[in-house]
Order: structure tokens, then C-alpha cells, then sequence
């Protein structure tokens, strides 16, 4: 059930009717199996794994919380089954055909061994959840004794497909709390379930399109077009996954949940690591707190530190996807990393550079050059061919000209590829920019509650008439649903 379909837009009014309708005792596991109604909408088998792993995790949980002796022991087998189970859905296929490429050095014959195994919608986020709640309480934290309260935190529709990742306590809280309903839910919930809609069928899909003509043929264009083409799809992600976090937000905030924000205008970093403190944050910030910090964090000096960092970008490139393109963009991210901390070191000894780049216009360049970084970034995350991939980078590094010589004569012309759809995308894509980051920050402080009435219904009327004119004729699923 995608969150941009009709049927999502009858489901969810229905539920929030039904939900704070019923008795307060009744909530919880209304909501609970609305959300397993939502996950078993694409393929009803799948509620057997997500069951099975809930139903593990509680029990391991409180086994590991009531274990006085070889608690590490109990925690790390914990970890492993979540791992194992993620694993063989998602990395198996990933594995046979690695191990066959490798055997072909060999032997010169691929032996095509391939595993009919479909991916379960959302298996990384709530595995990630899990293995959170299972790190918690090794830490000490108490286990959550009610099934049910575990379950539909892991279960939670709004989140269940593609996050943000949730932390027990904080869901826990909300869980427990005696929430009322309030005019403030909607005032809020609202705007921003329309924003996100906006974002996905008005933004993120027409970019869509832009970026496949770009890639069906990506040897036809030169390096401004590949440019181009790669601002499209560095919007169309950040479009299509933040439109999806607004969606989820404003759909838990009907019930009077909040869950985290998961961006924060991520292209006005000013370095990449500014970057992954704004983009994905949920993500990011798991990375750091469960993989990262236990690998030993900044504590083991420069070289270990470094080797902490490319460690954790790499793992979390193939936790995004079962594909090489993603491991390198993983360890694109974990080197650029290393080189601006070891460029932040050589800064603070050369008072003139550090002076230049913390200027007004320092800052405007940092900002320029960490955006063509991570654009750059994209294209591994983007194509999985690494040779086309490769190709698609050196053409946009070792810029080609945008004029060629017309056939028979001594002129030149514009070269007839160039896109006429190009300006067009350019004035929108400017817009956007300009209009996400007052519109983004109305949404993350709860202005949409305090601005008046006829206000909120004009912009939520702009919205909804644009989508319904502008959006393309089908709508692809949201990219996140992949991982």
C-alpha cells in the first residue's frame, strides 16, 4: 500500500476514525493490526517473518535483560540471528553472484548459481529497530514486557516501510502516555501528509523521468548535461524520501505520535560530515550509536579513527542495497570523510585558510563544492553498472564542450542532445530550492499549527490542484521501499 495511493487515503482516515473512537484499552492493538493489514497489502506471506522476528526479539530481549552470566554472549547471538535472517533475503543472491564472478576468474565460466528470494518490504529498518532495542537493554535499559506495545513498534505503519528508525524508549513513552485527541494533531498532521504527497507526485516522480532519459543513453550527452542529470536525481531522492518522512509524520501525528525528523535541508552542508548530520539523519545517527562508537569511535587515535569511519560508510553503503554500486558508494562517502577530517586538521594550523573558509563567501564555497561532492556521490548509488557508473563521473569530472561542429560546415552550433526540457527543469528545480527551506522549516517547528486558517487551506488547496495537474501518469514507488 503506497502512502501516494487511494487506497492509503481511505485507509488512513478510517483508522484514525477508529482509533480515537475506541477505548483507550482498545488503541494499541487497533492500531497493531491495522499495521499488519498495511505490510500484509503487498504480500500477505510476509507477515509470518515480521511476526516471527518480533515474537524472537521480545522473548531474546527479556531473556538477555534476566541473564546474569554471558550476557555479551546472549546479546551477540541476538544480533547474529537478526543478522542472518536480514541477510538471507537481502544479500543472498548478492553473495552466489559474487562468489560465481569469482569463480569465473577461475575457471572462465560463470556457474549462474541464483536464488529465487523476493525481498520483504521494510526488513532493514525494522531489523535495524530491533537490534537497537537488543543493544539498549545490554546497556541496561529494561526490556518493553508488553507483546503488544513491542510489536507495534516495530509494526508501526507510518514507519514500518522505510523509517525513520525509531528508538524504543522514546516510541515507548508515547505508547504509554495518555494522549487526547487534540485539534493541533490535524492542524499539523495535515499540511504535512500533503507536503510529502507534493514532494513525491509533483517533484520527486517529474524529476524521475528527466534522470531515465539521461540514463538510457548516458554516452549521447556531455558533461553539462550529466550535470544536469545528476542535480535532477540529487533532488529526486531528497524529494522522494523526505516526501516520504512527511507523509509518515504527519500520519502518526492523526494519532498523536511523533517520530523523529529524519532531514534537516541537507544541501546547505557545509562539509560531508555536516552532511550526514542533516540527510538520513535516524540512519546516520544509528550508525554512529551501534556501529561506529563500538568500533571504538575517535578514541584510538587518527589512523584507527579513519579506519572506524570507512568501516562504518562501507557497511552502511550495502546495508542500502545488495549491489557493489552501493559499497562503493559507501566507501566513496567513508574517504570523503577521512580526507575532510585531515583536512580540518591541516586547516586549524594555516590561520589564513581557516579565516578564508569561515567567511561569508568561505562558506557559500564550501557549501558549492560539498554539494558536487555528494552529486557525484549519487551516481554510485544511482547506476548499478560500475562501468557506466565510472564512465558517467569522468564525464562529469573531464568536462566535454556543449558545441559541435555542424556536418559540412566550418561552424558551430549547440549540439542537438541538449535536452529542450533542460531549462525547464533547471527553473524548477531553483524554485523548489528556494520554496523547501522556508516551507521545511514551517514544518519541523510547528508553524502549519500556528498559522491561520484560510491560510493553511490555501496552501494545502495550491498543493493538492498541482499534483492533481503536473503529476506524471503513473507513479514509480517511492526509492527507500528498495532497502
Amino acid at each position: 500500500m503506497l502512502f501516494t495511493s487511494l487506497q492509503y487515503i481511505l485507509f488512513l482516515p478510517l483508522i484514525v476514525a477508529l482509533y480515537w473512537l475506541s477505548p483507550r484499552k482498545l488503541r494499541l492493538p487497533l492500531l497493531l493490526v491495522a499495521s499488519y493489514y498495511f505490510y500484509m497489502s503487498w504480500m500477505p506471506v510476509f507477515i509470518v517473518l515480521i511476526l516471527g522476528m518480533t515474537l524472537f526479539n521480545w522473548l531474546w530481549g527479556a531473556f538477555l535483560y534476566r541473564a546474569e552470566n554471558k550476557k555479551k554472549l546472549i546479546f551477540g547471538v541476538g544480533v547474529v540471528a537478526n543478522l542472518l535472517c536480514l541477510a538471507f533475503f537481502k544479500y543472498s543472491n548478492f553473495l552466489l553472484d559474487s562468489f560465481g564472478s569469482a569463480v569465473q576468474l577461475f575457471t572462465r565460466h560463470n556457474p549462474g548459481w541464483h536464488a529465487d528470494i523476493i525481498l520483504p518490504l521494510g526488513i532493514s529498518f525494522f531489523t535495524f529497530e530491533f537490534i537497537h532495542y537488543l543493544f539498549e537493554i545490554y546497556r541496561g535499559g529494561k526490556p518493553i514486557k508488553s507483546f503488544v506495545l513491542f510489536a507495534l513498534f516495530a509494526a508501526f505503519f507510518p514507519t514500518q516501510i522505510a523509517g525513520p528508525i525509531k528508538r524504543y524508549k522514546d516510541f515507548e513513552e508515547q505508547m504509554l502516555s495518555d494522549t487526547h485527541l487534540r485539534l493541533s494533531h490535524f492542524d499539523e498532521g495535515v499540511p504535512l501528509i500533503i507536503l510529502g504527497m507534493a514532494k513525491k507526485l509533483l517533484l520527486a516522480d517529474n524529476l524521475a523521468t528527466f534522470v531515465q532519459m539521461g540514463l538510457s543513453d548516458p554516452r549521447a550527452y556531455g558533461s553539462p548535461e550529466t550535470w544536469l542529470f545528476a542535480y535532477a536525481f540529487a533532488f529526486q531522492i531528497y524529494f522522494d524520501f523526505s516526501g516520504y518522512t512527511d507523509i509518515g509524520r504527519g500520519s502518526a501525528m492523526l494519532f498523536g505520535y511523533h517520530i523523529p525528523i529524519n532531514f534537516n535541508m541537507p544541501y546547505i552542508a557545509r562539509n560531508i560530515s555536516e552532511f550526514w548530520h542533516r540527510w538520513h539523519i535516524s540512519l546516520s545517527t544509528w550508525l554512529r550509536d551501534y556501529l561506529f562508537i563500538p568500533l571504538g569511535g575517535s578514541r584510538g587515535g587518527r589512523i584507527l579513527t579513519h579506519r572506524n569511519l570507512f568501516l562504518t560508510m562501507a557497511i552502511g553503503g550495502l546495508w542500502h542495497g545488495a549491489s557493489w554500486n552501493f559499497v562503493i558508494w559507501g566507501v566513496f562517502h567513508g574517504l570523503a570523510l577521512i580526507l575532510h577530517r585531515e583536512f580540518g586538521f591541516f586547516k586549524e594550523k594555516v590561520s589564513w585558510l581557516k579565516n578564508a573558509i569561515d567567511s561569508p563567501l568561505g562558506n557559500l564555497a564550501s557549501i558549492f563544492v560539498t554539494f558536487h561532492v555528494v552529486c557525484i556521490g549519487w551516481v554510485f548509488f544511482r547506476v548499478q553498472d560500475i562501468g557506466q557508473a565510472f564512465f558517467i563521473v569522468k564525464r562529469m569530472l573531464v568536462l566535454s564542450p556543449i558545441f559541435t561542429r555542424l556536418e559540412g560546415h566550418n561552424f558551430l552550433v549547440l549540439k542537438p542532445d541538449l535536452p529542450v526540457v533542460v531549462p525547464v527543469v533547471l527553473i524548477m528545480v531553483a524554485l523548489l530550492v528556494i520554496l523547501n527551506v522556508p516551507i521545511s522549516r514551517a514544518s519541523e517547528k510547528g508553524c502549519f499549527r500556528q498559522a491561520p486558517a484560510p491560510l493553511k487551506a490555501l496552501f494545502c488547496t495550491i498543493l493538492i490542484l498541482a499534483m492533481i495537474t503536473f503529476q506524471p501518469d503513473n507513479s514509480a514507488p517511492f526509492i527507500y521501499f528498495q532497502f
